[in-house]
């Protein structure tokens, strides 16, 4: 059997769920309650939000959520009676510019704070649950803590592996770090004693089956501030008006879309080592050199007469592409310094963090989704590959070992190793665009095809109710 797993745009992933063997426990009274702990932002955790709302509508529980703040979580999650958020204080980020020397002080202490406040919500501020479900990674502090939090207060434990925390932690310190060593012992050893199991990808559930002696039962399966190819010639009441846009133009009271406007592509991007954004550039620079020399261009002519062409009406061959990077985090302003050294014609870029409600709407516009994912462990799956696709939005996808579980090639998106093979699905997929790009048109009916075969919802009644059921009645009989 297998279990769509989309977020808030519905689509598909294939976890995996597994039923582990618990510890026998005195009968206790059931209490129609179950707890959510994700020790990271809840408002960028849509599977687990997804989650809370099932066990509130589907499985009529009581659900706590446990997480940190930072963005907002979906309207429906908000309004949601049954769904209490409890947020715990952040770990400050100051740290990151003390001395080096201090780093592996700070490593050993922020796990520790961590865990007294985690214990303090889930074993103090909360009602104890029938089960517990938390997100992994991280692992440390969160496994351990939940895994005593759950035999102190008679509850189930359930993990939802979404990667493996100790290869996220070997992206910053190496595969030979004494901290990765211990925190993969960690995470094995406390991921071992749940009742219940669920995982991304069938490269995952091998893993932990074979390697970690988990065993799974079932398979279920741009910055703005300089001119650009969008900017030139869009005055500041231009950026105002609701009615002139880069895309549209509007004729009395109808609004049609431009013939030689841009392409919108979008991009979302944690900002971190395992995603290399510099592939993107490449590629985004190779489109606009490659276009440059079929139209037989002069090196020497400056951008403005492009771009006056392209404001007068010309429409070519290729179009502009329009980059729209959605996310947070570390590398952010490294990357954007780059994009604003970028000499280019036909490309622009635009940075942005969105609400959960906005979000989908931009991913429903946009005409291609480009995830540069590599996954620190190379078992688990982009959620947001699965976002576009629950948006009716093909991708081009960095590829790596278990990709093909949710890309299928030529279908539903295409697959790229390199910064030259992204320009070269560029070129192809956008040629006569709008009308006449046929090999994009098909990706994205293939797309369509398989959103509209199952929804959230039903899967989630037909797999992961009974899992979660099952694993909470054992425990309480």
């Amino acid at each position: 059997m297998r279990l769509k797993f989309p977020s808030f745009c519905s689509s598909e992933t294939s976890p995996t769920f597994s039923l582990m063997a618990g510890e026998k426990k005195s009968p206790i009274r059931r209490r129609d309650r179950a707890a959510i702990v994700v020790l990271g932002d809840i408002g960028r955790s849509p599977r687990m939000q997804y989650h809370a709302l099932s066990l509130a509508r589907q499985a009529f529980l009581e659900v706590d959520i446990v997480a940190y703040g930072g963005s907002e979580p979906h309207t429906a999650v908000l309004e949601n009676s049954s769904i209490h958020i409890h947020k715990m204080p952040q770990w400050p980020t100051s740290g990151r510019s003390l001395l080096k020397i201090l780093r592996p002080l700070m490593l050993m202490l922020k796990p520790i704070v961590q865990f007294l406040l985690l214990l303090w919500y889930i074993c103090m501020k909360i009602p104890a649950p029938d089960a517990f479900i938390v997100q992994n990674p991280p692992s440390v502090p969160t496994l351990v803590g939940v895994k005593w939090a759950s035999w102190s207060r008679h509850s189930t434990f359930i993990v939802d592996w979404h990667n493996f925390g100790y290869t996220l932690l070997a992206l910053s310190l190496g595969r030979s770090s004494l901290f990765v060593s211990l925190y993969r012992w960690i995470e094995k050893q406390y991921g071992k004693m749940a009742h219940g199991s669920l995982c991304v990808t069938r490269a995952m559930q091998h893993e932990l089956a074979e390697n970690w002696g988990i065993k799974i039962s079932k398979s279920l399966s741009l910055p703005s501030g300089f001119q650009d190819c969008i900017s030139n010639g869009m005055t500041a009441s231009d950026n105002n008006d609701p009615n002139v846009t880069p895309f549209t133009a509007q004729l009395g009271t109808d609004i049609f879309l431009k013939h030689n406007g841009p392409a919108l592509i979008v991009s979302s991007t944690s900002w971190t080592p395992d995603e290399d954004f510099s592939i993107l550039l490449e590629a985004a620079l190779m489109y606009d050199r490659r276009v440059a020399a079929l139209l037989n261009e002069d090196d020497s002519s400056g951008d403005e007469v492009v771009w006056k062409e392209i404001s007068d009406g010309k429409q070519f061959s290729y179009p502009r592409l329009l980059f729209i990077i959605i996310g947070k985090g570390p590398e952010k302003e490294k990357y954007e310094q780059k994009i604003r050294k970028l000499n280019l014609k036909r490309v622009a870029f635009r940075t942005m963090w969105l609400s959960t409600e906005d979000y989908p709407l931009l991913l429903g516009s946009a005409d291609l989704g480009v995830c540069l994912h590599t996954s620190s462990s190379g078992l688990d799956l982009p959620m947001k590959v699965v976002d576009m696709f629950g948006c009716g939005l093909p991708v081009c996808a960095v590829s790596y070992s278990c990709i093909k579980e949710l890309v299928e090639v030529e279908k539903n998106g295409l697959l790229f190793s390199s910064s030259s093979e992204l320009a070269d699905e560029l070129m192809m997929l956008f040629k006569g665009f709008p009308e006449k790009c046929d090999a994009l048109k098909k990706l994205r009916m293939g797309v369509m095809e398989r959103v509209s075969s199952a929804r959230w919802a039903t899967e989630w009644e037909e797999n992961a109710k009974p899992l979660i059921s099952k694993v909470i009645s054992e425990n309480f009989s």
